[in-house]
């Protein structure tokens, strides 16, 4: 018998003073049972970082073919494709190839380096790829945030994302590596 996923509400209020956008998400998320809640928080940031009406979860894990998010227009064009982790060449040319704006945002520390330091090269020929980063140790912090009902409310101003919930608060410093 398969696992099935698991089901998590959250209620979402962005404050983004860097793009002037304040607005609130009813959201669900179905978190893999492959999935670490450090990894669904890591989608929940991302999509706080680029919240918008259109923005949606994906399948995710279960389907390569798509990102962790994605931003489409009324006409189902691919607007923004955001990938967490480390994806190859292969799956950011594809992705730069489908999408307006491709993001990445990684968080594995040394690992992130390594893989960056990999793609550099074949990244300057891809204007529309923002790459972001932030440590390992915030990103696990993230992970105490997660419960099967939230409420996070999250401040964005000068490059750090606040993200405080019911008990705890978690700030965020965000790397611009490559801005599209």
């Amino acid at each position: 018998m398969a696992l099935s996923a698991t089901i998590h509400k959250l209620e979402l209020h962005v404050a983004d003073m860097q793009r002037n956008y304040y607005g609130s998400h009813a959201l669900t998320l179905a978190r893999h049972p492959s999935e670490t809640n450090e990894r669904m928080m890591l989608r929940v940031l991302a999509y706080a970082l680029f919240a918008d009406e259109a923005l949606a979860f994906t399948r995710g894990l279960s389907t390569v073919d798509e990102p962790a998010l994605w931003q489409k227009d009324l006409t189902g064009a691919i607007q923004r494709w955001i990938d967490l982790g480390h994806p190859d060449e292969r799956r950011l040319l594809q992705a730069a190839g489908k999408a307006d704006h491709v993001v990445v945002l990684c968080y594995g520390g040394q690992a992130s380096q390594v893989w960056w330091d990999g793609v550099r090269e074949a990244a300057r020929r891809m204007r529309k790829l923002t790459v972001l980063a932030i440590s390992p140790a915030q990103a696990q912090a993230l992970a105490g945030l997660a419960r099967r009902t939230m409420s996070l409310h999250v401040s964005i101003q000068e490059g750090t994302a606040l993200l405080a919930g019911a008990e705890d608060s978690v700030s965020v410093d965000i790397a611009v590596w490559r801005e599209a």
